[in-house]
C-alpha cells in the first residue's frame, strides 16, 4: 500500500487516490538489496568478472518500481536498455568492450544550427560525445574497453548519457522545425482531464503572481527580495506540482540558474529578466504544453542527497524573512518563503525521506483545491472561507510519522505547535515543526 492510500485513511478503510507521480526523481532512495548489489558488482569487477560486476550493477541501477531497467546475459555478452525521462538507452557489454548508445532525434535535413550546437555540448561532456548516426540521426555514444568501465566510472558515464539524451531531444525538436522526435513509444500519455487541470493551474498561478507583483504595493526597486520569493516559489511549485518536461522543465530550471548566477545583476533586474521568461512560457498554445505532459520512468536523479541538518539551516536561513510581510498584511508574500523552502529544497536536494513527506503534505495544504482537481481526497484547506481543517492535518501529519516510523523511530512531530488561525501563520509553524523533527535513522 503505497503513500498516498494511505494518507488520509485514518482508522477507516484506506483511501484510494489517483496514480499521478509529482517531483522530480532521486536514485538516492536505494533498498538493502541494491546497496548489496553494488557492493557486490565492485568486488567482482576487482576479481575480473566483469559481466558478474555489470550484471549486479544493473541490478544496483534497477528500480522495481519504476521498471526502468532491464538487462539480459547470454553467449558472454550482456544487452541492456536504461530508461530516463522521454529518453531510452541502450547497450552491450562483453569482457573486452562495452558500448552505450542513445537516439536523440532523427533529422530530415542536416542543419548548420543544430550541428553546431551539438558539436559545442561535445566540450562540456566528459565521457561521452553527440553524433550522427548512419541515416541522419542524433545520438549520444560512449563506449570503453571493459578494463577501464568500473562500476563507478560506468555510472557517471551512464548518468551523463541519460540526462543529455534526456534533456536535449525536446529542446531541440522544439527549436529546429527539421528535426523529428524518435524512440517514444515507452512514454505513457496523460489523460486528458489531467494534461486540462496541469495547464490550467500552470497558466492561473502564473498570471495570478503577475497580478500580485502589478497592484503597486511593493515596487520592484523598493521590495525586490519580496518579489523574488513570489517568483521563485511559484516556479518551483509548477516544477514539483506538474512535473513538466521539454521547453517548460528547461524554463524552469533557467529561472533557477539565472536568480542565483554571480554576474553581477541586481535583484531588481533579475526579476525583470525572469519574470519575461515565465511571461513567453504561458504565453505558448495549450498545444504545446500537452505536448510535454507524459509519464516517464527514470534512473538518475539530479538532486543532490542532503541530510535533515541541511534543511534545518536552510529553515534557519530563510523563515525569518517571511514575518515583517506577514505582520505588515503582506500574507502572499509571507507565505511564499515557507514555499520557497519547501520547493527549493525539493528542486535541488533528495531529502530524507520523512522531510520529503512532509514537504509533499505541505503541497497538500496550502494547494489543496489543485489536488483536489486532480481527483484527491482530503480537505485541508478551504479557500474560499480561508479556514485550516486542523483535524485533518494533524492526522495527515501523524500517519507520515508512523509511516516512516520503523526507520527513525524518534520521529515524534509537535502537532501541538501548529497555528491554524491564518495559512502564512500556519506554514511558518509547520516549518518550525519540521526544524525540530529527531531524525536519528536506525542504522
Amino acid at each position: 500500500m503505497g503513500f498516498l492510500d494511505r494518507l488520509f485513511g485514518g482508522n477507516k478503510e484506506p483511501v484510494v487516490q489517483p496514480d499521478i507521480c509529482f517531483g522530480r526523481y532521486s536514485d538516492s532512495y536505494k533498498t538493502t538489496k541494491q546497496y548489496d548489489a553494488w557492493d557486490r558488482a565492485l568486488e567482482k569487477f576487482e576479481n575480473e568478472d566483469y559481466l558478474g560486476a555489470y550484471e549486479d550493477f544493473f541490478t544496483y541501477l534497477r528500480d522495481e518500481q519504476e521498471d526502468n531497467v532491464r538487462f539480459e546475459r547470454k553467449n558472454g555478452t550482456i544487452e541492456f536498455e536504461i530508461f530516463q525521462g522521454s529518453k531510452k538507452i541502450t547497450g552491450m557489454a562483453d569482457e573486452r568492450k562495452i558500448k552505450v548508445e542513445a537516439s536523440v532525434a532523427i533529422a530530415e535535413v542536416l542543419n548548420l544550427g543544430f550541428m553546431r550546437r551539438l558539436i559545442e555540448q561535445n566540450f562540456e561532456l566528459k565521457y561521452s560525445r553527440f553524433a550522427l548516426g548512419p541515416l541522419n540521426n542524433i545520438v549520444i555514444k560512449f563506449d570503453s574497453f571493459t578494463l577501464d568501465g568500473s562500476p563507478y566510472k560506468l555510472y557517471y558515464a551512464l548518468k551523463e548519457v541519460a540526462t543529455n539524451a534526456d534533456k536535449h531531444d525536446d529542446l531541440l525538436v522544439d527549436e529546429f522545425v527539421m528535426l523529428q522526435s524518435v524512440n517514444t513509444t515507452h512514454l505513457k500519455e496523460l489523460p486528458l482531464h489531467e494534461k486540462e487541470v496541469k495547464y490550467n493551474f500552470i497558466v492561473k498561478e502564473t498570471r495570478s503572481i503577475f497580478k500580485a507583483m502589478d497592484d503597486g504595493r511593493l515596487g520592484i526597486g523598493q521590495y525586490p527580495g519580496g518579489l523574488a520569493y513570489l517568483l521563485l516559489h511559484l516556479s518551483y511549485k509548477l516544477d514539483f506540482l506538474t512535473k513538466p518536461e521539454g521547453v517548460m522543465m528547461e524554463t524552469l530550471e533557467r529561472v533557477h540558474r539565472m536568480y542565483f548566477a554571480n554576474d553581477g545583476q541586481s535583484t531588481a533586474r533579475k526579476i525583470a529578466v525572469l519574470r519575461k521568461d515565465l511571461e513567453k512560457l504561458i504565453d505558448r498554445d495549450k498545444s504545446e504544453f500537452f505536448k510535454e505532459m507524459y509519464e516517464v520512468k527514470s534512473t538518475f536523479g539530479i538532486t543532490n542527497p542532503a541530510n535533515h541538518d541541511r534543511v534545518i539551516a536552510f529553515i534557519d536561513g530563510e523563515l525569518h524573512n517571511m514575518d515583517w510581510y506577514n505582520e505588515n498584511g503582506y500574507e502572499r508574500i509571507a507565505l511564499a518563503v515557507p514555499g520557497y523552502i519547501v520547493g527549493y529544497c525539493m528542486f535541488n536536494y533528495a531529502v530524507p525521506a520523512p522531510d520529503r513527506a512532509f514537504f509533499f503534505l505541505f503541497y497538500q495544504i496550502t494547494e489543496n483545491q489543485y489536488f483536489k482537481d486532480l481527483g484527491f481526497k482530503g480537505d485541508f484547506y478551504n479557500a474560499e472561507r480561508k479556514s485550516l481543517n486542523s483535524k485533518s492535518i494533524k492526522r495527515a501529519i501523524r500517519q507520515v510519522a508512523e509511516q516512516n516510523r520503523a526507520q527513525y523511530p524518534r520521529l515524534n512531530p509537535d502537532v501541538g505547535r501548529l497555528r491554524f488561525d491564518t495559512l502564512a501563520n500556519f506554514a511558518k509553524s509547520y516549518m518550525e515543526m519540521i526544524r525540530e523533527l529527531d531524525m536519528t535513522k536506525v542504522e
